[in-house]
């Protein structure tokens, strides 16, 4: 039976064998780039040191992890995290849902085609570039957001100061930024929805709203799972470019803007303590991971059939 076995696998891969060699680049690439780095989580276990290297620095057990929890930051970062990436991905999937929608109904195909290239351009611009479009609007000395306040009578906004707006102009640029490219999915997905059924809909007397509500939405459900369940793996990741741009290092606004990744980076580059760091990163890849395996799961209990594995 194993003999058998045997030759029914070594044909398998004789018969495959182009598109095996075809597949090694990438099983390479994915092994050299992927994998291996990850042995690197052993600095999180050490006391790093230049002369010993990752592999040489002496062993600290768990006091990298220790010294992130007694700070007093981890609380605050981790629940900022979560709380900003769950706003970001229901609002923002809500909106690129919403644009792919409003995109094909939209028959003048030139005004269509245009409104979705500028809808994408915001994508190619470094957040470098909007950490300073940002400030030349909201800055109290001479932003244009400001200049029109007072041309209307009102008194300037002191946006760097003032915590409690960031939440909104972090949501607001995210929207922004990523509102083209993240609509395409659900555009290709809605394009591949059969149009005899709309037609047959249309037959019936449904209106626009009908249509949307009865048949898009529903039909494009099975994507937009898929791509929340992806987009949670991610929950415990802020997007270091986009908050540390736009923050900078304004301490006034850390309590309402600083997330895992700027603790970090903050750590790294003022403390050197690579441990540390390590630490942390370990602490919010776990949690990811965690996290994905939970919601797969719930997932897999309304239908097995959206699940990612």
């Amino acid at each position: 039976m194993k003999k058998n076995k045997k030759a029914t696998f070594g044909k398998k891969l004789r018969k495959n064998r182009v598109f095996l060699l075809m597949l090694l680049p990438a099983v390479l690439y994915t092994l050299v780039f992927s994998y291996y780095p990850m042995t690197g989580i052993v600095l999180a276990f050490k006391k790093y040191s230049y002369t010993g290297g990752i592999w040489g620095s002496p062993w600290n057990g768990f006091d990298n992890f220790k010294f992130f929890f007694q700070s007093g930051q981890a609380g605050l970062v981790t629940k900022n995290t979560v709380l900003y990436n769950i706003m970001f991905i229901l609002v923002g999937t809500f909106f690129q849902i919403a644009v792919a929608i409003l995109l094909t109904e939209i028959r003048n195909k030139t005004f269509r085609k245009t409104a979705q290239s500028l809808m994408f351009l915001p994508y190619f611009i470094s957040w470098v570039i909007v950490g300073v479009i940002a400030f030349n609007v909201l800055s109290a000395d001479y932003g244009f957001l400001n200049r029109v306040i007072e041309a209307f009578g009102g008194k300037p906004i002191s946006f760097y100061t003032t915590p409690k707006v960031w939440p909104f102009i972090l949501l607001f640029f995210n929207i922004w930024k990523g509102i083209g490219y993240g609509s395409v999915m659900y555009l290709a997905a809605i394009m591949g929805i059969d149009t005899s059924i709309y037609e047959a809909a249309a037959i019936d007397g449904a209106n626009v709203f009908q249509r949307i509500f009865k048949i898009t939405v529903p039909l494009i459900m099975p994507t937009t799972i898929i791509l929340l369940l992806l987009s949670v793996g991610g929950i415990f990741k802020g997007n270091f470019d986009m908050f540390y741009n736009l923050v900078g290092s304004n301490g006034l606004l850390y309590n309402y803007t600083d997330v895992i990744d700027t603790l970090t980076f903050r750590a790294l580059i003022s403390s050197k303590d690579f441990g540390m760091a390590a630490a942390m990163g370990l602490y919010q890849s776990v949690l990811c991971f965690i996290t994905v395996i939970l919601v797969n799961k719930l997932v897999g209990k309304y239908d097995k059939d959206y699940t990612l594995f």
